[in-house]
């Protein structure tokens, strides 16, 4: 495992002599616009091993994404051999048809401290609720990014992270079906953590639960997303989806196509540089 082989894998070839905010913020980037977030292993009857030796073989040398564990496991990794204060927290996501947070810790994501101050790091929630910039650990106040705006509330030691919608233009082409189109000041309410540290090790038993659990959205539906400079890509089952942030004032670009099976192949590996060793079943 290599610092320079991770550098080449998510296209960054800036000097990082300081572990700063300015560097912090320029490889999270990198790492969310060339990593995707995408549970396409186990719609593939692959395995998803969560040791860093394997989440590194796969995203790094196989150039393939990955869900949040393997995601933010790789980049505390990265952050760590690059000199960061950095450790492992857990969150327990926010589920809208069930109006309410997950009683499990189901999420991880990362705390990094820079000269005192503290900042939630999180490449691994993929979508439209994915972070672009590193949040500041403060609470009630807006943090404006070019998703959105992002908030963090703290009430009795537990964080609450929710993010203002905007509203979608979807062009009269597009299949009018988009879920959840948000209307304007909205919040959506995306997960809730403590500041415990954790260790990976703390999640093996959820890793292996998402890979059997029937219930739950990533066996339901094979998800790929992967950030761009000005919104998003998104390809779920044969849907896919493309995002352009602030298309016009205070609303977002929305085009919707429904792909063929060979359509999602040459998709993946158009729009989100990834080719498969296995069949994929959407």
């Amino acid at each position: 495992m290599n610092i320079q082989e991770y550098f080449g894998r998510i296209s960054y070839n800036k000097p990082h002599k300081d572990a700063d905010f300015q560097t912090l913020t320029a490889i999270f980037q990198h790492h969310i616009q060339t990593i995707p977030f995408e549970n396409l292993s186990m719609h593939c009857g692959e395995v998803v091993e969560l040791d860093l030796q394997s989440t590194y073989n796969k995203i790094v040398r196989k150039k393939r994404g990955g869900w949040c564990l393997e995601i933010n496991h790789l980049l505390f990794w990265a952050l760590q051999e690059l000199g960061y204060e950095v450790c492992i927290l857990g969150a327990s996501s926010y589920e809208p048809a069930e109006k309410g947070y997950t009683a499990e810790i189901n999420h991880i994501l990362l705390k990094v401290v820079i000269k005192g101050d503290s900042y939630i790091v999180d490449a691994g929630f993929g979508g439209a609720y994915q972070m672009w910039q590193p949040l500041m650990l403060i609470s009630g106040k807006d943090q404006p990014q070019v998703p959105g705006i992002f908030h963090l509330m703290e009430d009795h030691g537990t964080w609450y992270l929710e993010k203002v919608k905007r509203k979608h233009y979807i062009p009269a082409h597009s299949n009018n079906d988009i879920p959840d189109t948000p209307e304007l000041g909205n919040i959506r309410k995306i997960y809730r953590f403590t500041l415990k540290p954790r260790s990976i090790d703390d999640f093996q038993e959820l890793n292996e639960y998402l890979q059997v659990s029937p219930d739950n959205i990533l066996r339901k539906k094979s998800i790929c997303t992967l950030q761009t400079t000005n919104g998003l890509l998104a390809l779920v089952g044969w849907t896919f989806t493309e995002m352009e942030y602030k298309y016009m004032e205070d609303m977002d670009l929305v085009n919707i196509t429904t792909l063929t099976d060979e359509e999602v192949e040459k998709t993946l590996k158009d729009k989100f540089n990834i080719v498969l060793e296995n069949k994929l079943v959407p």
